[in-house]
C-alpha cells in the first residue's frame, strides 16, 4: 500500500486550512500537521462575483507556506476551491497567480462535489455510518446539507447560504441595525424550505455539524454551561443552548460588545451574528434537537478520498475510480436507454487514446476526461434527438450526480461530449473560447478521438471489436479488427467522414484499414473478455 502523506488545502470563503496525513492500512490516517490561514477571500458584495485583491494576496501567501510544509513531509498535495472562487469571474487570475507564486495547482469544485467530501471528512470524526445520518456545514459563502446512509450520500445539497455572504448583506461589518435580525432569519426560512422538505422525506436519526461556526457555536454553549471544552469532537450542541446562545450575540449590537464572549474566536465576531441566526433556523427547519460536532469536515474527507483512490484496483482499461465512473454511470442511465452502446464506443476511443500516446502525450487525467465523455455522450437524446450534442453539454455540465469531479472536470467532460459531431470547436463558441490553450487542445483531441471512435460503430452492431493504430510524421493510420466476413463498409466510410478533427488535433492525415481476426470482435475487456 503507498503510505506516502496526503496534504489537503481547504481554500474556503472565510479560511484556507491544511491537513497533512499519512494513511494507515487498516485504521484512519495519522495526521501530521494542522494549520489555518484566515483570508476573507469573499468580496465585500453580496453577489460575490469578484474576488478581494488583497485577500487573494493572504491564500496565495498561505498556500506557498503550506506547500512548503507538505513539501516537508514529502507529501502529495491536493488543494480544492469552494463558494468564493467557484461564482467568482475573475477566478482564473487566481488561479493563475495559485500556479505561478506558491507552486499549487487548485481544482474548484461543485457545490454537490463539496458535500460529498465533507459527509466523507464528518464520518471519518462521528461514528455513523451504520445509522441514516444528516450532516450540516455552515461555510463563508455556501451551506452543505447531505443526508447518508453508510459512507455515500443519499441527499446532497449546496445552498448559496454562508455566514460571509449573509453578514454582507444584513450586518455590514458585524453591526446589528433594527430589523435586520428579523429579515435575516425571514431570508434564510425561505432560502431553507425546499431543502427542508427534501431532508424530511428522508428523515435521519442523527444530525451531525461541522467546520468552523458550528464549532465555534459549540464551544460558545460549552463555555456559557460551565463546562469548557478542549476539543470539539463528538461535542454535543441542543437546540435548547443554541437557542440561548442566539438570544446572546443578537442582543450585542456591536463587535465590540461580543469581543468578551467565552470561547468566541477573535476572527468571528463580525461574522458569527449571521453564522449563528443561519445555524438556528437550519435547527428549526429541520427538526434538530441536537448536533454532534464532527472535527472532521472538507480536507478530511479530501484525505480519505484521495486514500481510497489509491487503493482502487480498476481493469486493464478502465481507471475512473469507482465512485466517478459509478456517479458518471448513474447520470448515463438517468438518460440514455442504450447505455452500452455508449459503452462500447466509449472501449474504441480508449484504445485509440492508448495507441496514439506517443503523439497527444496525455495521461490518466485525459483519459479519465474521455471515458466520462464517452459514456455521457448521448444523453442529450433524453431532450431531443435535434442538436442533442448541445443537449449532452447542458445536462452533463449541470448535473447533480457527478461525484468525484472538479469543475474544470466536468467542463471538459461536457465539451468533449458536445463536440462528438457537428462542427468542430471554435473561438464564437462562447464556452469553448473561455477554456485556457491547453483545456481547448484536450477538447479538440478527445473530442476527435470520440467522433471516430462513435464512427467506427455506426451501425451499433459492434463489428469493429477492437482498434489498433500506428504513425510516422505525416499520417495516423487506424486499423480496424473484425472477424472476418464482417461487412463494415458504412462504418469506415463515416470514420472517413468525421476524422478531420482528429486530423487537426493531431496534425496529421487520419487514415483507415481493415485486420480480420478470429474473435476479433467483442473481445474487448468492458465486454467480460480480455486483452490478447
Amino acid at each position: 500500500m503507498v503510505t506516502r502523506p496526503i496534504a489537503a488545502i481547504d481554500i474556503g470563503t472565510n479560511s484556507v486550512h491544511l491537513v497533512v496525513a499519512r494513511p494507515v492500512d487498516g485504521g484512519s490516517p495519522e495526521v501530521l500537521t494542522r494549520e489555518k490561514a484566515p483570508v476573507r477571500l469573499g468580496s465585500g458584495s453580496t453577489d460575490m462575483k469578484t474576488l478581494d485583491p488583497d485577500a487573494v494576496s493572504r491564500v496565495v501567501e498561505a498556500l506557498d507556506r503550506f506547500r512548503r510544509i507538505a513539501e516537508s513531509h514529502d507529501a502529495e498535495v491536493v488543494a480544492l476551491a469552494t463558494s468564493a472562487v467557484r461564482e467568482a469571474e475573475d477566478r482564473d487570475g487566481f488561479l493563475a497567480r495559485a500556479r505561478n507564486e506558491a507552486g499549487v495547482s487548485v481544482g474548484v469544485i461543485s457545490g454537490v462535489e463539496e458535500a460529498r467530501l465533507i459527509h466523507l471528512g464528518a464520518l471519518g470524526s462521528v461514528p455513523a455510518a451504520d445509522r441514516r445520518h444528516l450532516v450540516i456545514d455552515i461555510g463563508g459563502g455556501s451551506t452543505e446539507v447531505v443526508v447518508g446512509e453508510g459512507t455515500r450520500p443519499a441527499l446532497a445539497r449546496s445552498m448559496k447560504l454562508g455566514h460571509i455572504r449573509l453578514t454582507h448583506r444584513f450586518f455590514p461589518d458585524g453591526h446589528i441595525e433594527p430589523g435586520q435580525v428579523k429579515a435575516c432569519r425571514r431570508f434564510v426560512k425561505s432560502f431553507t424550505a425546499p431543502v427542508a422538505r427534501e431532508v424530511k422525506e428522508f428523515g435521519f436519526e442523527l444530525a451531525i455539524g461541522c467546520s468552523g461556526t458550528i464549532e465555534n457555536l459549540a464551544l460558545m454553549a460549552a463555555a456559557r454551561a460551565g463546562t469548557p471544552a478542549r476539543t470539539v469532537d463528538n461535542l454535543v450542541l441542543t437546540s435548547d443552548d443554541l437557542k440561548a446562545l442566539v438570544d446572546d450575540i443578537v442582543g450585542r449590537p456591536k463587535p465590540t460588545d461580543r469581543a468578551d464572549m467565552p470561547g468566541l474566536d477573535a476572527h468571528r465576531v463580525d461574522v458569527i451574528v449571521a453564522g449563528s441566526i443561519l445555524l438556528r433556523q437550519l435547527c428549526k427547519a429541520l427538526g434538530i434537537d441536537e448536533l454532534v460536532v464532527s472535527a472532521g469536515a472538507l480536507r478530511e474527507g479530501v484525505v480519505l478520498d484521495r486514500m481510497q483512490q489509491r487503493q482502487s484496483s480498476g481493469d486493464a482499461l478502465h481507471h475512473l475510480s469507482d465512485l466517478r465512473r459509478a456517479s458518471v454511470l448513474t447520470t448515463a442511465r438517468r438518460f440514455e436507454e442504450k447505455v452500452d452502446d455508449a459503452q462500447h464506443a466509449t472501449d474504441l476511443a480508449l484504445e485509440l487514446f492508448d495507441e496514439t500516446t506517443a503523439l497527444h502525450t496525455m495521461g490518466e487525467f485525459e483519459r479519465d476526461i474521455l471515458e466520462a465523455a464517452g459514456l455521457l455522450h448521448n444523453v442529450g437524446l433524453f431532450v431531443a434527438h435535434a442538436a442533442h450534442h448541445k443537449h449532452s453539454y447542458y445536462l452533463i455540465r449541470n448535473s447533480e450526480h457527478l461525484a468525484g469531479f472538479t469543475e474544470n472536470e466536468i467542463e471538459l467532460i461536457a465539451q468533449v461530449a458536445r463536440y462528438h459531431r457537428k462542427s468542430n470547436p471554435k473561438p464564437k463558441h462562447e464556452e469553448f473560447a473561455a477554456l485556457s490553450d491547453r483545456d481547448q487542445h484536450r477538447v479538440r483531441t478527445l473530442g476527435g478521438m470520440l467522433r471516430v471512435a462513435i464512427a467506427l460503430d455506426r451501425t451499433h452492431r459492434r463489428s469493429i471489436g477492437r482498434i489498433a493504430a500506428t504513425h510516422d510524421d505525416s499520417t495516423i493510420t487506424i486499423s480496424a479488427v473484425t472477424e472476418p466476413e464482417a461487412d463494415v463498409e458504412l462504418e469506415l466510410f463515416t470514420a472517413r467522414e468525421r476524422a478531420d478533427l482528429l486530423a487537426l488535433a493531431l496534425e496529421r492525415d487520419v487514415g483507415f484499414s481493415v485486420e480480420t481476426r478470429q474473435g476479433g470482435a467483442n473481445a474487448h475487456p468492458s465486454l467480460g473478455l480480455s486483452h490478447d
